[in-house]
């Protein structure tokens, strides 16, 4: 170990030699730290003997037996004189004297001699043991003094300071704070002197090893030397942050992302070794290094984006400890530093030019010290007195709003919105703290009032202020319904419409410049809103004139639902308005469901359910614009979504939640029914494509209601059986109509070629047919005609079939010269007539009298057809074929089936 420490100091010497002395220096200096080296290391040899002697004597001191109290066989006068023989000073009280400890329970050793003279050895360690033994309760208590109170916060952080320099292993904790300037600014003056002729990828790879190294032997003392080993690991970890940060920054030696992942290893590794260890002093050197880093090695053109980046990283490791560890003093240092660089930065180097870089690590630290207080508060378990960290409570918010005045410039109204942001931030956080943190949720709340107030004068211009009456208007309301007086309501009335005319002749004609949402005309109208449903609310909460409360509900829902839709307008594009309106009708029908289930009245349910079956025409309108589920247009039917399921939940109590879900499921068919028509338009997909895919969505949503609808019910659950029947009803209806619409359709299959049957029309009419048929069955409706409708929409669906053969197979046109082609009419009368002859063939076999009549009247519509229509196709082979076909298929049903079954015989055939 002697050799390691003298080259370690001829290493050291041989450098401070070559900076102060020049090339005669460098031998002086290698001598001198040489012999430092072992110096030290005899010093440490010689410390670490002393302390493995000091700990075998106390040992040995302990592991002596203390005399047990024996019967003395000596004369009294002995005795006396024994007793004579201790000091005074060494006498202790006579309860010392019984020793109840566990060796005094063992076997008693032989009797002793009938004389001895105790040694004054002896008696010294039986009295050094029984006083170190004599427990606390034996000590008298001193005088009664009050508690004085406890200092402040700052003086406690500057006492915690103090202490951390003046108690523990202070050399090491300062040697290693120097020692890591020394090493950054050796590193950065050496590679601008261009001492060091190795690479510099060598340079830092040397210097990281030895990091490495420090912080491994920290590690294995880490039981032995707590201070030291714990200074040691903090200074290795703040030592590997500037090789990383200077690889990156000066030499661009690594990249962005690989720099950035080592930092947050490096970072998220002193974290846990603090809280491994339980080691503030491990996490405050640490976060000293961390924050040091990037200033000694600035070179005053640094990236900003890079250094915040870097000082975001060091944050989230201190909210990573603060959730394990209750360390104030941590969460002070990382709060200083932080916007301490931040104001000095901003002061020095802020352009307007760089807000859109600057502003997302604002509103990251804030959130992030913001949320540090109430981990603090919810986990420390103090008293509520002292789970407020006073410091990050009301600093964040006042440092972060100064802050964020500079960034904006003076700009007023984003100031204003800034203020109001963070009061509605505070608002939520003070009703969700307000039971389990009071004391914190009060202060939250002290806040948001703060800087609500603070939002009016920023934001309001004339024009504007004059609609802060409106909620003038509204306390009126509620100061004349608390004194049971008319007057006050009838003036804070008409102060509301004096508002609201003071605004529409304040911005008649004005053209407003500042960014949507965020605007005087906006805000002045949702104030005249604001005030409308409060007053709303005031009357029903009263019990009175419930109507006047209905109207003042449908005048704030104008005012509320009109801002909306002027700040649509001349704010986004044409080609996303009704995706932005159909996101803020979601938002609207949301926030109405929500007071319903608080107050439960009929209005907030209907704007509900108007709300939600809005979606369908506003859909329709998006898919006018192109796919209805891309770009921002998802995001608006996300939101629907979103607000929508929730809204439901929200009316599960309500009457008219069958009709509000009606209108949900309904939204959802048109707009997958859309979105596939034009996908399948997009893709130059056929007709019958398209048609199918508008029929897909609507048959899947059926087929669930019919057979799974616990499914659909969602999120109404049971409330949904009430309203299910009608829903079918409406699905089978458009599906009817679908079905119809597809018969007439020709149904072309491109890009794939025509196939009868199997083109994508064909199996959509198929699949509907099929649908509708289970649905008369399970549903019971119209039990008695369902083989008929079945069979009629079968026969259509085949016949038409037919026709779209002719039309793709045979060359003929869909047109209405179709009917008059002999080719039509020939698989016209040939496909009737096989299909009479199955009707007849397998009702005569099944004793299925119905079947076979049916059977027997479509042979007669087609000697019908044949007589009348097929007859002037006498002249062409087709026509000849018709009637040939049609020979031959009677004459086969007359040798299967030629008679119809009557009921006698089927009872016959059932006998056995």
């Amino acid at each position: 170990m002697t050799i390691v420490w003298a080259l370690g100091g001829a290493f050291i010497g041989f450098i401070i030699g070559g900076m102060f002395g020049g090339d005669s220096g460098m031998l002086p200096g290698l001598l001198t730290g040489a012999v430092g080296g072992s110096l030290w290391a005899r010093v440490n040899a010689l410390k670490a003997r002393v302390e493995q002697a000091e700990g075998l004597l106390a040992d040995l001191r302990v592991s002596r037996t203390v005399p047990r109290a024996e019967p003395d066989w000596r004369p009294a006068e002995t005795l006396s004189e024994a007793s004579q023989a201790v000091p005074d000073t060494a006498r202790q009280p006579e309860a010392a004297l019984f020793d109840f400890s566990v060796g005094a329970m063992a076997p008693l050793p032989p009797p002793p001699p009938p004389v001895r003279t105790p040694q004054s050895a002896d008696v010294s360690a039986t009295l050094d043991l029984r006083t170190a033994t004599t427990p606390p309760s034996a000590v008298a208590p001193g005088p009664l003094r009050p508690d004085p109170a406890g200092p402040g916060t700052p003086q406690r952080f500057f006492e915690t300071i103090k202490r951390w320099f003046t108690e523990g292993n202070v050399p090491v904790k300062v040697g290693m704070l120097v020692l890591f300037a020394g090493v950054a600014a050796l590193l950065k003056y050496a590679a601008d002197e261009g001492w060091l002729t190795l690479p510099i990828e060598l340079r830092l790879a040397g210097v990281g090893l030895a990091a490495v190294a420090a912080l491994a032997f920290g590690w294995r003392q880490r039981n032995e030397r707590r201070a030291f080993a714990l200074s040691l690991q903090g200074g290795a970890i703040g030592v590997l942050l500037l090789v990383v940060f200077a690889a990156f920054r000066l030499y661009s030696l690594l990249p962005a992302g690989v720099a950035f992942a080592l930092m947050l290893v490096l970072v998220v590794g002193i974290g846990v070794l603090a809280v491994l260890q339980d080691a503030l002093a491990l996490a405050v050197l640490g976060l000293l290094a961390g924050f040091a880093a990037p200033i000694l090695l600035s070179t005053g053109e640094g990236n900003h984006v890079v250094l915040f980046a870097y000082y975001a990283l060091l944050n989230l490791a201190i909210l990573a400890v603060a959730w394990l560890r209750p360390w104030r003093v941590l969460n002070l240092l990382g709060f200083f530093f932080t916007f301490a660089i931040a104001t000095v930065w901003g002061v020095l180097r802020y352009r307007p030019d760089l807000f859109a870089s600057t502003e997302p690590f604002l509103v990251f630290y804030f959130a992030l010290y913001l949320a540090i207080p109430i981990l603090y508060a919810l986990r420390s378990g103090a008293e509520p007195s002292k789970a407020i960290d006073g410091p990050l409570v009301f600093g964040t918010p006042l440092i972060s709003f100064v802050l964020q005045a500079g960034l904006l410039d003076g700009e007023r109204l984003p100031i204003a919105l800034s203020a109001l942001g963070t009061a509605m931030i505070y608002l939520v956080l003070a009703f969700a703290l307000r039971k389990r943190v009071r004391l914190l949720g009060e202060s939250f709340a002290v806040l948001a009032i703060g800087f609500a107030t603070l939002a009016i004068p920023l934001a309001f211009s004339a024009r504007v202020t004059g609609c802060v009456f409106a909620l003038e208007g509204a306390a009126l309301i509620w100061l004349g319904l608390r004194q049971g007086r008319r007057l006050p309501q009838i003036s804070g009335l008409l102060l509301q419409l004096a508002a609201a005319g003071a605004m529409v002749i304040g911005f008649f004609g004005y053209h407003e410049t500042a960014p949507i949402f965020a605007n005087a005309r906006f805000i002045a109208a949702l104030l005249i809103a604001g005030a409308a449903f409060i007053s709303a609310w005031l009357y029903l909460r009263a019990g009175r004139l419930t109507w006047l409360a209905g109207v003042l509900y449908l005048w704030g829902l104008l005012w509320w639902f009109g801002a909306l839709v002027a700040e649509i307008e001349r704010g986004v594009p044409t080609r996303w308005m009704p995706a932005a309106l159909l996101a803020a009708t979601a938002l609207t029908s949301w926030l109405a469901a929500e007071a319903e289930r608080r107050w439960k009245q009929p209005l907030l349910a209907l704007t509900t359910t108007i709300g939600l079956w809005a979606g369908i025409p506003l859909c329709a309108a998006i898919t006018s614009y192109g796919q209805p589920l891309a770009s921002w247009a998802l995001a608006a039917h996300v939101a629907y979504a979103v607000f929508g399921l929730r809204a439901l939940a929200c009316l599960r109590e309500s009457g008219m939640v069958g009709a509000a879900h009606a209108g949900w499921v309904w939204t959802w068919i048109v707009v997958f029914a859309l979105a596939l028509e034009a996908l399948a338009r997009s893709l130059g997909l056929g007709g019958g494509w398209r048609h199918a895919a508008v029929a897909l969505p609507l048959i899947v949503i059926h087929v669930l209601t019919l057979r799974a609808p616990q499914l659909v019910a969602v999120p109404v659950g049971e409330r949904f059986e009430a309203t299910r029947q009608p829903l079918l009803l409406s699905q089978g209806a458009l599906l009817a109509l679908i079905f119809i619409i597809g018969l007439a359709s020709s149904g072309d299959s491109m890009p794939l070629p025509f196939m009868p049957l199997l083109n994508p029309l064909e199996i959509t009419g198929i699949g509907i047919l099929l649908v509708l048929a289970m649905a008369l069955r399970d549903t019971g409706l119209l039990a008695t005609q369902r083989p008929l409708i079945v069979s009629a929409a079968g026969f259509a669906l085949i016949t038409m079939a037919t026709l779209r053969a002719v039309h793709h197979l045979g060359g003929v046109a869909w047109n209405d010269a179709l009917l008059d082609a002999s080719l039509a009419q020939t698989s016209l009368a040939v496909v009737w007539s096989v299909l009479g002859v199955a009707g007849w063939v397998i009702g005569s076999r099944r004793s299925q009298r119905g079947l076979w009549l049916a059977g027997a009247v479509l042979m007669a519509i087609v000697l019908l057809k044949l007589l009348l229509v097929d007859r002037q196709h006498l002249g062409n082979l087709f026509g000849i074929a018709s009637f040939i076909a049609y020979g031959l298929l009677c004459t086969l049903i007359g040798y299967l089936a030629p008679a119809p079954p009557r009921e006698a015989a089927r009872t016959e055939g059932a006998t056995p």
